[in-house]
């Protein structure tokens, strides 16, 4: 993992307004920050540069009719650096899996599936978890509604963004 970017204050502001809408000008995001578009244009340059960010198309699951979300925790049997490796990857590489989480206390992973549908998330389920020895065992809990769906992460604490 890479050490955190240093960031100052228009960083904030701009990584704010990058994360509502990505496709804001350089002149737009310039103006509502306080710099040039050429300094905004550098600053994104870093950004993508450093690995802080990236550009990817976001679509509503609402309007493709087709996607099932389910949620699953897992529980492994053995815990041993070379088993959670070996979970990391199998995550890493199924398009299926759209988050995977490490957890504290009764579960170790929580794993979140977009598919098409009822079978498609059982075969999913059934090939990433249910032929693993080192899983203790797994449960998968529909998702009926999605109530927010999100990607906003805050660039600061709480108290930081107030004294603006």
């Amino acid at each position: 993992m890479s050490a955190p970017l240093a960031l100052d204050e228009f960083d904030h502001r701009l990584l704010e307004l990058l994360q509502r809408d990505a496709d804001a000008t350089l002149s737009a995001l310039g103006d509502a920050v306080g710099l040039s578009a050429s300094a905004v244009q550098r600053r994104i340059k870093r950004y993508r540069e450093s690995g802080l960010m990236r550009q990817v198309a976001v679509l509503n699951p609402a309007m493709l009719g087709n996607v099932t979300l389910a949620a699953v925790l897992v529980a492994l049997e053995r815990e041993s650096a070379r088993h959670h490796a070996a979970f990391y990857a199998r995550m890493r590489s199924a398009p299926e899996v759209q988050q995977c989480y490490v957890l504290a206390g009764e579960w170790d992973y929580l794993v979140i599936l977009a598919t098409t549908g009822l079978p498609h998330t059982r075969e999913v389920a059934e090939r990433l978890f249910g032929s693993d020895e080192t899983l203790k065992r797994y449960e998968t809990r529909m998702v009926f509604e999605p109530i927010k769906l999100g990607l906003h992460l805050p660039t600061r604490p709480p108290a930081a963004r107030r004294k603006k």
